[in-house]
């Protein structure tokens, strides 16, 4: 049962327009915030916890300085004003769920208080699950309160320390529909304006990523947002290798050529024809001093491996194959990787071609190959399904073969040569 003043209240405020609601609310602050949360408290049935929470979102949309409402009374209890739409995340209805998501994110960037500690990791936590949720009906949602926290500088180190950046990545290598895309492509711009995050977004993959939706999307606010996003990564940069890296992975990654699409067409929005202009200037600078060596590994770092001219070049693995196992074998252990974990055809191809190049131009490759497990996963791909993967399986293999008889045959040699020697004495 509700109190006798409760039940006035909610009675007057619910029963006029707009301008009534406002009336007394303004008229009752204190009696508004008592009802709602004791609605909300002390009512298990759905459906009335569906209206308090849908009538206090509204009330917050129309005007943000009715926080404070909530904020006065909740102080003089003792308790932060977004606390008592914390348990209501747990309920099993996902209207309510949806709505209380959407006030804790209000009342926490909307407020001069600010959340920490286990309420703010327990509320990331439940938007972080929500945006992988393949369930997740309210989605949207989630993603909005998302942008409103990560505009926040401690919410978004906290989110940051909680993996979020690799989260954002995963979540964007699926399939989404374009609202999805341009919200957590936002989120990736938000987080991008600090240069200590930037590195980040590039170690988990999301310049391969942000090319993908490039390349696949039709909606101007999503190829806005990505092409957002790519100009911090490289204007935001405080270290130019970095800068430099992130510009020849997007020229791998085909970004470049998107640009020369998009300056051949009109856009009304000026900022969006300056970062296409500025990436533009960036990307033809860092092609024009790149060397072969440099940009066969960052093709390999991208993992998007094509036939690009360095991997049928003779010279460039007569001069360069001993550079694959600088850094404690780093381009060769992805190589490998690819041939484990790529389920694109041409990445396969590709992968298997360059292992079969690196035994035959480095005297010891093939054991480095051997103890990376390369071998097996070359014979495994010889029942590939695709034609090509099969045929250059096969070479590679055919490779790792005769690179050991030769090398059986230069021992023999040798030790003719010294038999010979020691007769002639």
């Amino acid at each position: 049962m509700i109190s006798q003043d409760d039940y006035r209240f909610i009675v007057d405020f619910d029963s006029g327009d707009s301008q009534r609601k406002n009336e007394v609310l303004m008229r009752n602050k204190q009696q508004a915030a008592r009802t709602f949360l004791n609605l909300l408290c002390q009512v298990s049935r759905d459906t009335t916890t569906q209206y308090v929470l849908t009538l206090i979102d509204d009330l917050l949309q129309e005007d943000k300085s009715r926080i404070d409402i909530f904020k006065e009374y909740t102080k003089k209890r003792k308790e932060a004003v977004w606390a008592p739409f914390l348990n209501c995340l747990n309920r099993l209805d996902g209207f309510i769920v949806n709505m209380a998501s959407r006030i804790i994110a209000k009342f926490i960037c909307w407020s001069t208080e600010r959340m920490e500690g286990s309420d703010l990791h327990f509320y990331l936590s439940f938007l972080r699950d929500q945006i992988v949720s393949n369930s997740n009906e309210y989605v949207q949602t989630s993603g909005r309160c998302l942008q409103m926290v990560l505009r926040i500088e401690e919410y978004k180190a906290a989110w940051i320390r909680m993996d979020g950046i690799r989260t954002l990545v995963t979540v964007l290598r699926g399939k989404l529909n374009f609202q999805l895309q341009y919200q957590y492509c936002f989120c990736l711009w938000v987080i991008t304006f600090n240069p200590e995050y930037v590195e980040e977004v590039t170690k988990h993959g999301g310049i391969p990523v942000l090319s993908d939706i490039l390349n696949d999307s039709q909606k101007d606010k999503v190829r806005r947002i990505v092409l957002a996003v790519c100009r911090n990564l490289v204007e935001k940069v405080e270290d130019w290798k970095v800068a430099r890296f992130n510009c020849i992975q997007m020229v791998q990654c085909k970004i470049l050529k998107h640009l020369d699409l998009f300056q051949q067409s009109r856009f009304d929005d000026e900022e969006l024809v300056a970062d296409i202009e500025f990436l533009s200037e960036k990307l033809q600078a860092s092609v024009q001093d790149l060397s072969s060596f440099e940009e066969y590994a960052t093709e390999v770092r991208s993992g998007r491996l094509d036939w690009s001219p360095v991997h049928k070049s003779e010279r460039f693995w007569r001069e360069n194959a001993p550079r694959l196992i600088e850094s404690q074998c780093e381009l060769l252990k992805i190589l490998v990787h690819l041939l484990e974990s790529s389920k694109d055809p041409l990445v396969l191809s590709v992968a298997a071609y360059d292992v079969g190049e690196f035994v035959r131009h480095y005297p010891r490759g093939k054991s480095f190959i051997e103890q990376l497990g390369g071998k097996e996963l070359v014979m495994q791909l010889l029942t590939h399904e695709n034609p090509g993967v099969r045929y250059e399986s096969l070479l590679a293999l055919q490779k790792l073969m005769v690179h050991n008889w030769e090398y059986l045959g230069k021992q023999l040699k040798d030790t003719t040569e010294d038999s010979q020697k020691r007769l002639a004495v």
